[in-house]
């Protein structure tokens, strides 16, 4: 059974068990549950359910493993002739999930 789910306006497709990195959610704790109702496709073996846009009464469930920053990023601009250049770094922030269940409601 796979689920295709939209978290903070990206897609992604999620089975149980399966561990992935989403934008940060500073709400959520380690060990707390999130709940994602944004279902737009679910499948089983025998059955799919295609959402307009999203699948009533179907929701995925992830526990919250911990919170990690992915690589720096160098962020470098320069006017040629004019003196100007400056150099930032930029490290995002993700939240690591471990999806618990899937639910195809009705």
């Amino acid at each position: 059974m796979f689920a295709i789910v939209n978290i903070s306006g990206k897609q992604y497709r999620v089975a149980k068990e399966d561990t992935l990195f989403i934008p940060y959610k500073a709400e959520a704790e380690e060990g707390d549950t999130l709940h994602f109702e944004e279902v737009l496709l679910i499948s089983d073996e025998e059955d799919v359910k295609i959402g307009k846009p999203h699948v009533a009464g179907a929701h995925v469930a992830g526990e919250v493993i911990q919170h990690v920053r992915g690589d720096k990023i160098i962020v470098f601009k320069k006017k040629r002739r004019k003196r100007y250049k400056v150099k930032r770094g930029h490290r995002q922030r993700y939240t690591k999930i471990r999806i618990s269940s899937l639910s195809a409601g009705e």
